[in-house]
């Protein structure tokens, strides 16, 4: 591919069901869950073949990100407003700083092994080829709850049309998906700044694009409310095309994750973080912390995750919602 790729990485989320590691002041990406570099290193490293890589982020966490992966640009988003708002900006920064450009854009949070380098590559020149709006399918290895879901229509070799988006389904309509060959929805994507713009100019995004043609950032961002990019654009557009990411890919997004990406010891049990276990009886749990000792006694299945002055202890099956916890501690001005 001939035209510059410039990969924006968004690292502007908190978190919030990593819960208590992950808090207003300490996004999850800058957290070093099972390893040595946090999860925004390790993927600034994934995508260090573009031309540029751009971190999109909010202004509380800006000073951090720069310290944290000083080789890459900074993108202060105005606002916090999801991932319509930031990609919608970060895509008017690529188009400014470059000729033409393919835009790749990923989250800071996933855990990515094998080549995703050629598979991006390989999505990027889709994007630029057919002008379509890409999104990077996973085959799912199970039926997942947690989980959109893209469901793929005429094949055309390295890309597929997207026949339907499936919003996260019960465990039933997961399996069916499984079995019907649709794609988990990895949240990765690319785009040329003129495809992005033809499919955004007509949805709540088209206000803000408007304001950034303007030069005017802070008003572009108070004329939009928080929306995400699938919401705003992909469930909205007609030229959409998903290409395979044959990778293993999972969200670090919940404590349960971690018993899928972690080995365990021999009682099954995973540990992460600055954390030492005993354990009585106790199997298959999840333990995380910040330099604490933790004893578990006849207790299965629970994530135990002890970081500052905050302890959380939550069934595994149940760890999606820590969510909802989180918006109890916010309305209490605890989170």
């Amino acid at each position: 591919m001939d035209r510059p790729l410039v990969a924006t990485v968004l690292a502007g989320g908190v978190g919030s069901r990593l819960y208590p590691a992950s808090r207003r002041h300490r996004p999850k990406q800058l957290l070093s869950l099972g390893g040595t570099d946090t999860l925004l290193e390790r993927t600034v490293a994934r995508v260090d073949f573009a031309d540029e890589v751009v971190v999109s982020t909010r202004p509380d966490f800006a000073d951090a990100v720069r310290e944290t992966v000083p080789e890459a640009s900074v993108l202060v988003e105005p606002a916090g407003k999801d991932t319509g708002p930031a990609l919608a900006y970060a895509t008017h920064y690529a188009a400014d700083a470059f000729d033409d450009p393919v835009v790749l854009a990923l989250p800071s949070d996933h855990h990515v092994a094998g080549d995703f380098e050629s598979a991006a590559r390989r999505g990027a020149r889709v994007a630029s080829e057919t002008e379509a709006l890409v999104t990077f399918g996973v085959e799912p290895t199970r039926p997942d709850t947690g989980y959109g879901y893209i469901e793929p229509g005429a094949d055309h070799g390295d890309y597929a049309d997207v026949a339907a988006f499936h919003e996260k389904p019960d465990a039933e309509t997961a399996e069916s998906y499984v079995e019907t060959g649709h794609y988990w929805n990895a949240g990765i994507f690319a785009w040329t700044p003129t495809a992005f713009r033809r499919a955004a100019r007509a949805t709540p995004l088209g206000p803000l694009l408007d304001a950034l043609d303007a030069g005017e950032p802070s008003a572009a961002f108070d004329a939009v409310d928080p929306v995400s990019i699938d919401r705003a654009v992909f469930e909205r557009a007609d030229d959409v095309v998903t290409v395979p990411l044959d990778i293993e890919w999972d969200d670090i997004g919940s404590w349960d994750a971690l018993q899928r990406l972690l080995p365990a010891n021999e009682n099954g049990t995973v540990v992460a973080g600055d954390a030492e276990v005993v354990s009585l009886d106790a199997e298959d749990n999840v333990v995380a912390g910040d330099g604490v000792h933790v004893s578990l006694v006849g207790v299965d299945g629970l994530a135990v995750v002890a970081w500052e002055d905050r302890v959380l202890v939550v069934p595994t099956a149940a760890a999606q919602r820590v969510k909802e916890l989180v918006a109890r501690l916010e309305q209490r001005g605890e989170f």
